[in-house]
């Protein structure tokens, strides 16, 4: 034998151990300070669970932001079937999944789950026909709506980073009302990337690329007046949600150059800033205009048609996703103390604003968001004894 065969060279004593301590590395043998970091990237990713108890269902205000994933189902209660029992019990069930003691988890770690309920006028009138969330919602221009996806008795709207959550808590809901509901209409969605606009607020982009929801009743005293229901007792601490989902032809809109875009919107695309100037967070300049008498923000910009004080409403919180499935659009869905808000401000748009001829509302309701539960005050008995 020749002696290179007893002695391995320098080299190759380097290169295979080189090789064993990569194979260590791949094991999971890493050091502590790789230990560390990947526990800390553990913990980072790893949700803050969301409390489903309080004042104020979850799902609303909470958490902020708004996770990534929605699922809403729109339902209908059988004739036959009471709505105080029926509540009760999914109030139950929404407790047991969003602290991750429901078998029908299936293991899962519920993370920032939320489960928000509401009812329809049609429900909410055999409780009074005078309550706020009694009154249907009208029809508007633009809409290819079938029959069953307008109006519903119940909505059941279920968040969570993890999407995988979503198919699995609807279905555990679902079986818990058994035969009592009839789904009418579903809509998976998600939210795009979160950019800050002040005060610690972030909005996401939405498939037009640009900030949606900057405006908004963000402080206590603006959900105060704009957001929660104050009475009668029955709804005290509830509001109100309109649920849409509009088709986005967002072929025709890209075709526009930039500047256009941002014309329909009344905003820069990149930064979310008013073309009257400012920052992200200012309200445009309504009556800013150039030397030779144009408005830096058009006639029929979308920021000029739904600012709250040209409309002489409210402010609403909206929670708009993504879609894709059944068409690419926007599942958008607003918070307010009175219906009248959405409506006016979608009446004013429906006359000139630049944004609508760009979408098709496919699918539309409104729900009473019940208020805040806990173990012994069921959801909905406060309205459904």
């Amino acid at each position: 034998m020749h002696r290179a065969d007893h002695h391995p060279s320098r080299r190759a004593f380097l290169d295979a151990t080189g090789a064993m301590m990569a194979a260590g590395l791949a094991a999971g043998c890493t050091s502590d300070s790789a230990r560390t970091d990947r526990k800390a990237a553990t913990a980072a990713a790893t949700p803050t669970p969301v409390a489903a108890t309080g004042r104020h269902q979850a799902g609303i205000t909470l958490p902020q932001p708004a996770q990534r994933n929605l699922l809403a189902v729109a339902a209908d209660l059988d004739a036959t079937a009471a709505p105080g029992p029926l509540l009760a019990e999914l109030g139950r069930a929404i407790l047991t999944l969003t602290t991750g003691t429901d078998p029908r988890l299936m293991g899962l770690p519920p993370g920032d789950l939320t489960v928000t309920v509401g009812v329809g006028p049609r429900l909410v009138r055999t409780a009074g026909a005078s309550l706020p969330g009694a009154a249907d919602l009208p029809t508007f221009s633009r809409e290819r709506i079938a029959p069953g996806a307008r109006g519903g008795d119940l909505l059941i709207q279920i968040c969570a980073d993890d999407a995988l959550l979503l198919p699995v808590v609807a279905a555990a809901l679902l079986h818990q009302a058994g035969d009592r509901i009839q789904e009418r209409w579903r809509q998976s969605a998600r939210r795009g990337t979160n950019v800050p606009i002040g005060d610690g607020l972030t909005a996401p982009r939405n498939p037009l690329g640009f900030i949606d929801g900057i405006v908004g009743p963000h402080t206590t005293a603006e959900q105060q007046r704009d957001l929660w229901l104050a009475g009668p007792p029955a709804v005290a601490g509830g509001t109100l949600a309109v649920v849409r989902r509009m088709e986005l032809d967002l072929p025709r809109f890209a075709a526009l150059s930039v500047g256009e875009q941002e014309a329909v919107f009344g905003r820069r695309r990149a930064s979310g800033v008013p073309l009257s100037g400012g920052d992200v967070a200012s309200g445009p300049e309504l009556g800013a205009k150039t030397p030779d008498g144009r408005y830096l923000v058009p006639a029929d910009a979308h920021v000029r048609r739904a600012h709250a004080a040209v409309v002489g409403a409210g402010l609403m919180l909206r929670r708009s996703y993504s879609t894709d499935e059944p068409a690419p659009g926007l599942l958008f869905i607003s918070f307010q103390n009175d219906l009248r808000t959405f409506t006016a401000t979608l009446t004013h748009m429906d006359t000139a604003d630049a944004l609508l001829q760009f979408t098709t509302t496919t699918a539309s309701a409104t729900f009473l968001i019940l208020p805040g539960f806990d173990r012994q005050r069921p959801l909905g008995s406060q309205l459904f004894t």
